[in-house]
């Protein structure tokens, strides 16, 4: 979206608001009066009655295991919009990653619970599992998760997250706890909202319109559905593209020095070559949810999503010379010379296009029997297609006839299941309640597909090799037929093979030159590592839970697992609370996990251009079971397993303050991680050739993925709220909550694949700590919340070679937000986002400082600056 129609298309979308707010209320008018401005109810939220998934209701303080409830409410107050920065608000172990120039990554943003990848969360709608996205992570955790930002925020009645290892109860994927997103579900009113708004430093604007309404089926059903549209453009914070004078590194190509000494160069650069920041990306996204009560005792349940956006981020800039691409002559077939320089004389910068496509349907039939066993069948299908494109660049192989734009393949994975859920309350055993009995079983299909690119995105044009037209004879290094009968003019020297001027020439001539093949930044996927890889899985579950006595909660869970890929497991958990006194209570769990990999990371092939340490260089990463891999010592992947033991307490000191503390461990065999790159080696190189992998001659180094270590996590988290309504009629609430992480690798089974680097960032590189604490007071219609968003310390390694370490202390950011209810029907409000413009320290060791970045752009602790914003809202 332009930048010019983006205000107009606020103005136009608060014209209709007005419009289409002034008729729900006149419609209101003449049904149910709306009701007046009420402050907040003073009861605190741990004393919510949380619904999860199992078990009978409980609240937060009563909860056996450590539990978070957001309301509607609580999801508004957030100074964001998309539905994954509003969990990092809220959710002090939830984080989130700003990742430029990281291919998929920087489309699906990476996230984590508890200092976890996030495919070691399990995320639900309706308390039913989430499909994964099509994002396979490039090096690292190789995490593949459902993607939060497809469900629209608005579309949510509130958020259960559970902090808690729940493998048994729920299966792969729960070891560092579970999100539950339940959507709206009311018969009637409905919403919408405007919101514009932009960073300080005038760049990122952000466009959010989104609607949401109620409606009855009957006076027995409802049907709920929200529609969203986002769009927001690119930021940059990062410096003109200069490889000069950084920390460690080689000098390089600077943009400003070669435009002073190349005034033809200098007209062709009005802006930055490269940007570092939040990319260009536009979103229109759905939600229904709907449900019709039959009788009394069955109901049928539906709900369904639909998101389609797309984003385009930079990759890295190819200087006019002292780049591959460019500065490296070829022979045409007439015998004279051509360089990519000449069509692109002030260099390149490849841009790469994702377009995500997400969808599912889940439906199903619940109720109850005379006998009082509750029942829940249902069936359900998700698809996340990742579709990519790269445009500005070339096919260096090919020449001068290689096409400037390229689709360079598609990512979809897929799953559908179907579930049998039941409950039963057991009577008799003289606890203080009955023994609530769940019990179920769960077949679940899983694929992942990796469809080829065009055919020009991984071809091996005709100058993949040396001297395609035989000009020289390969031995003699004399020229043969054809190239004699060329012009003399053509200057042709078969003389003069070798760069290093041992042949008595300087230089090589260039018929002896190679290109790269495929796509320059992003290969094309080729029909031999494309394909469908899937799996099948069935799964059995009991849990039991009763209050022993009126203070002393047990709960006990079991299930067991069949992966036609990975054989059986079984996983079991017991929890309990008990309330020492009215006011204070005590809990702990201990359970085991498992977390299979997934058909994506089984199967992925991927072939990027990357910084590594400051260089830049085609990486390769490729299956376990691929013969490069195999060749390199890979061993098939299997399961991580998981330990999670926690202890903590519950207290309400006094009338309105709550406290949670709990303390936990999380301890994993077997941990899924990208080796440490290795560097490719003619032998390995020759590997490469012979698997047929696109790009080979020039892949500079190889990844592919392990379990690589065993791991412990240990941490604690705390969580206080108060609330204080006034006799004046204002009222106060206020929220400090704080995690704490530590990382251990315990064991690597091989230093080869992951090596000290590997280990002191992985322990370090994660703020140590983080707390939000947040406040809101209302007088009458006024409303102003504060929010400090609190960041320890890490640390950051520059290789092993090299082993500088840079620290990184505390940031604190500030939000603000200030609403006012002007009509009982309409509210608007201004904010910020880090309010103070706070960033953290610039790379000082040369890693993450090449290329104009400032920022280590992997970094948890955001980097994109102050950002302020408008918002109107009409409900009805």
């Amino acid at each position: 979206m332009t930048r010019r129609f983006k205000p107009a298309l606020l103005a136009g979308i608060s014209a209709l608001s007005v419009t289409f707010g002034y008729s729900a209320s006149a419609f209101a008018a003449d049904a149910t009066p709306p009701a007046a401005v009420t402050p907040p109810d003073p009861t605190s939220e741990l004393d919510v009655v949380v619904v999860t998934a199992r078990g009978k209701p409980r609240t937060v303080l009563d909860s056996a295991v450590p539990v978070d409830s957001f309301s509607e409410n609580d999801i508004k107050a957030s100074t964001f919009t998309d539905t994954n920065d509003i969990l990092k608000t809220l959710v002090p172990s939830y984080t989130l990653a700003r990742e430029p120039i990281s291919d998929g990554a920087t489309f699906i943003r990476p996230a984590s619970l508890r200092g976890l990848p996030t495919d070691k969360t399990l995320f639900m709608v309706n308390s039913k599992r989430r499909h994964r996205s099509a994002l396979v992570s490039i090096g690292g955790t190789g995490s593949q998760a459902p993607d939060a930002a497809t469900i629209p925020a608005s579309a949510l009645k509130n958020v259960v997250v559970t902090r808690d290892g729940a493998g048994a109860q729920y299966g792969s994927d729960a070891i560092a706890g579970v999100i539950d997103f339940q959507l709206k579900d009311s018969p009637s009113g409905g919403s919408l909202t405007a919101e514009y708004g932009q960073y300080y430093l005038g760049d990122g604007e952000d466009v959010l319109v989104t609607g949401n309404i109620g409606l009855p089926i009957g006076e027995k059903g409802f049907v709920n559905a929200t529609v969203e549209y986002t769009s927001q453009n690119q930021v940059n914070r990062g410096r003109q593209y200069c490889n000069v004078g950084i920390p460690n590194q080689s000098a390089g190509f600077c943009v400003t020095s070669y435009a002073a000494a190349n005034p033809s160069y200098a007209a062709l650069i009005h802006d930055y070559v490269q940007k570092w920041g939040q990319p260009d990306a536009e979103a229109t996204r759905a939600v229904v949810n709907a449900g019709y009560d039959l009788t009394d005792k069955v109901s049928l349940y539906a709900f369904a999503n639909y998101s389609k956006s797309s984003a385009t981020e930079y990759f890295n800039y190819r200087p006019p010379v002292s780049n591959a691409v460019n500065a490296t002559p070829i022979r045409q077939q007439d015998g004279s010379l051509f360089q990519f320089s000449s069509i692109f004389p002030g260099g390149f910068t490849p841009m790469f296009g994702g377009d995500i496509t997400d969808y599912s349907l889940t439906g199903g039939i619940k109720g109850e029997l005379s006998s009082g066993l509750s029942y829940d069948f249902s069936g359900r299908y998700g698809n996340d297609e990742l579709r990519y494109t790269l445009w500005d660049t070339v096919n260096p192989s090919m020449g001068a006839a290689s096409p400037h734009s390229f689709y360079v393949g598609t990512l979809i994975s897929s799953e559908s299941a179907a579930n049998a859920d039941f409950a039963y309350d057991w009577g008799g055993m003289g606890f203080h309640t009955p023994v609530t009995i769940n019990f179920g079983a769960e077949y679940r299909k899983e694929g992942y597909e990796i469809k080829p690119g065009d055919v020009p995105s991984y071809v091996a044009g005709t100058w993949a090799v040396p001297d395609p037209f035989k000009f020289c004879n390969a031995t003699t290094h004399t020229a043969t037929a054809a190239g004699a009968a060329l012009p003399t003019t053509a200057g042709l020297n078969c003389a003069n093979y070798l760069s290093d001027a041992s042949d008595g020439f300087a230089g090589i001539d260039p018929v002896y030159n190679a290109l790269a093949v495929g796509s320059n930044g992003a290969p094309g996927s080729p029909p031999s590592y494309s394909g469908k890889l899937t799996r099948d899985s069935y799964a059995g579950y009991v849990e039991g839970s009763a209050n022993i006595t009126e203070a002393w909660f047990f709960d006990l869970a079991l299930r067991g697992e069949h992966f036609s890929d990975f054989g059986s497991t079984w996983n079991g958990k017991v929890a309990t609370q008990y309330q020492i006194t009215p006011n204070f209570g005590i809990r702990a769990s201990a359970g085991t996990g498992f977390r299979a990999p997934t058909p994506g990371q089984l199967f992925t092939t991927n072939v990027s251009t990357r910084v590594e340490n400051g260089a830049i260089i085609a990486s390769g990463l490729f299956p376990a079971t691929n013969p490069v891999a195999q060749f390199m010592g890979a061993k098939e992947l299997k399961p991580e397993k998981s330990v999670n033991l926690a202890i903590g307490f519950t207290a309400s000191i006094m009338d309105g303050l709550s406290l949670t503390v709990d303390a936990y461990s999380i301890k994993i065999n077997d941990q899924f991680y990208a080796t440490t790159p290795i560097t490719v080696t003619p032998t390995i190189r020759a590997a490469l050739v012979a698997a047929s992998v696109p790009g080979a001659d020039t892949i500079g180094q190889v990844q592919f993925y392990q379990n690589a270590f065993d791991s412990k996590t240990t941490g604690v988290d705390v969580v206080a709220t108060y609330r204080k309504s006034w006799e004046n009629g204002q009222s106060t609430n206020f929220t400090v909550s704080g995690n704490y992480n530590k990382f251990k690798v315990q064991k690597v089974f091989s230093a080869n694949f992951f090596d000290a680097e590997g280990v002191f960032d992985f322990e370090h590189a994660q703020p140590r700590w983080r707390s939000v604490v947040s406040a809101t007071h209302q007088i009458d219609k006024f409303k102003a919340t504060g929010r400090l968003n609190i960041w320890g310390p890490y640390k950051n390694m520059f290789s092993v070679a090299n082993p500088i370490v840079q620290k990184w202390d505390p940031e604190t950011f500030v939000d603000l937000e200030l609403s006012y209810q002007a009509t009982e029907n309409y509210s608007v409000a201004i904010g910020a986002r880090n309010l103070f413009a706070n960033y953290p320290d610039p790379d000082k060791t040369g890693e993450s400082a090449t290329n104009g970045r400032l920022y280590r752009s992997d970094s948890i602790v955001d980097w994109q600056g102050g950002f302020w914003y408008a918002k109107v809202s009409a409900t009805f």
